[in-house]
């Protein structure tokens, strides 16, 4: 019988989880429900789960009657955060940004029977330096990222619920702060662009730099996998109501990847750093790229600047260690894969 609901399967993050809960053996694939906002009948990928024996339901955050049915039965959910970003641009508020479809799913779990909810939450906000300046000011250590504003918004509502124990249909839960994936560097410097063929340029502006933490998908898939098959005397000691963060501890700036990309591409590429409202007229006035999206985005720079996504938590490596000895991917070796 089913007993652990995964959101977001088929993305990134969803799948890295999925697939590493079935290589390692860390869940029996019949314990499994793999969710999908679209039909569980039209793809190959969908019909070679269900031949393994994982379940697969259609959830959709727009349909929160669906997300109550496909976690039905189940007493855990990995609720990955939805990808869709528009929801937060504006400076959207409370409860219109994609916390609200956080919240939907969290309160269709609880509806459906759901004991624990494990979040997929950013590495920002909790950085050493982020941490020391929100101690040092009385802050409640909110990120002043834009990107991070849904997830700290569906931290609080999770922290709000009561607990499994509590007799009034209370849930655990554990918040992940995931690192910021290496995959995603082209983001951080200058939008994706530098990934696109042609792009011949030689400076990158960016409104910041700081010490980042990155972590690999894969990495963060096999974490989150082994937090996910943990037993029942673990999970009630030790991740229900944690946060927990999983990234490195080997921390890269911006300009030490610029300096990867440049090796890597054969081609020299030089970090600009401006202020924020630079950055936005650069972006929206020379690159074409959405407004709207530039002023959310460009606040990241800040919380790195901060040291919001300066992490010296040994988690993830401690975690990876128990898998033959396996060390975090360093950024680098993706930098040079993905222009392979």
């Amino acid at each position: 019988m089913p007993t652990l609901a995964i959101t977001g399967a088929s993305g990134k993050l969803g799948g890295a989880v999925l697939r590493n809960l079935l290589s390692h053996d860390l869940s029996p694939p019949a314990s499994i429900v793999a969710t999908t906002s679209g039909s569980p009948d039209d793809s190959p990928r969908w019909q070679a789960l269900k031949d393994r024996g994982v379940a697969v339901r259609h959830a959709s955050y727009d349909d929160p009657a669906s997300m109550e049915a496909a976690f039905r039965g189940c007493t855990r959910l990995l609720l990955v955060s939805t990808p869709r970003i528009g929801m937060d641009f504006d400076d959207a508020a409370p409860g219109r940004g994609r916390e609200a479809h956080h919240v939907a799913a969290i309160d269709a779990a609880r509806a459906a029977g759901v004991r624990h909810v494990y979040y997929t939450s950013l590495g920002f906000g909790s950085g050493a330096a982020a941490g020391a300046a929100a101690a040092g000011s009385g802050m409640s250590g909110r990120s002043k990222a834009g990107v991070m504003r849904a997830h700290d918004r569906t931290e609080a509502y999770l922290r709000s619920l009561p607990p499994a124990s509590d007799s009034s249909g209370g849930i655990d839960h554990t918040i992940l702060r995931e690192g910021l994936y290496n995959e995603s560097w082209p983001l951080y410097l200058g939008h994706g662009e530098l990934l696109t063929g042609g792009d011949e340029r030689e400076e990158v502006v960016v409104a910041g730099d700081g010490r980042i933490s990155w972590a690999a998908i894969d990495d963060l898939g096999l974490a989150t996998a082994a937090i996910l098959a943990a037993g029942d005397e673990e999970r009630a000691r030790r991740w229900a109501g944690a946060t927990a963060t999983l990234a490195t501890t080997a921390p890269v700036t911006l300009r030490e990847v610029a300096a990867m990309v440049s090796k890597a591409r054969g081609r020299k590429v030089e970090l600009k750093v401006v202020g924020r409202d630079e950055h936005e007229r650069y972006y929206v006035e020379r690159r074409g790229v959405e407004e709207a999206y530039v002023k959310w985005w460009s606040t990241t720079y800040d919380a790195v600047r901060d040291g919001e996504c300066d992490h010296q938590d040994p988690l993830l490596e401690r975690i990876l260690a128990r898998f033959g000895g396996r060390k975090p991917k360093p950024i680098r070796e993706t930098i040079e894969e993905m222009f392979a």
